[in-house]
């Protein structure tokens, strides 16, 4: 099976992104792209605005994701968060990730949240700890 078919499979039955309505939009070797449909009842805070939480939680999801595009098991040990501007519960959120460095035990790598606009809304690092190999998943495709 094609790596992307295979994540696509594997990330299918992911109750937390199935909850918060998380799709997976593109997923290539060292990155991916998902979307959040903003849902008013899901996403939202006392403010109206898309809550903080939601976002962290969408670019939580793509890291598991971009470490499986390149065959790696991975659990977060360090993520950043910097809230650049906020957006109306209104329309929907992607985030894209990009690996920074593939190694060994640990992986960097980069995300960034952009409204309907294109405008980055957040920006996320992360520093991930291999737990093992995922087998179904070449290192390089």
């Amino acid at each position: 099976m094609e790596p992307e078919k295979t994540i696509r499979k594997m990330w299918s039955s992911n109750a937390f992104m199935n909850v918060l309505k998380i799709q997976i939009k593109e997923v290539h070797c060292g990155g991916a792209t998902l979307e959040m449909p903003i849902d008013f009842d899901i996403h939202t805070n006392h403010w109206l605005g898309v809550h903080g939480g939601a976002m962290a939680a969408l670019a939580d999801c793509v890291t598991g994701i971009t470490c499986a595009s390149v065959g790696k098991i991975c659990t977060t040990l360090n993520m950043n968060v910097n809230y650049i501007s906020n957006v109306r519960g209104l329309g929907a959120l992607t985030v894209t990730s990009e690996i920074i460095h593939n190694g060994q035990s640990t992986i960097n790598l980069e995300a960034k949240i952009r409204d309907d606009a294109g405008n980055v809304i957040c920006n996320v690092t992360y520093i991930m700890f291999v737990m093992d190999k995922l087998r179904e998943v070449p290192e390089k495709w």
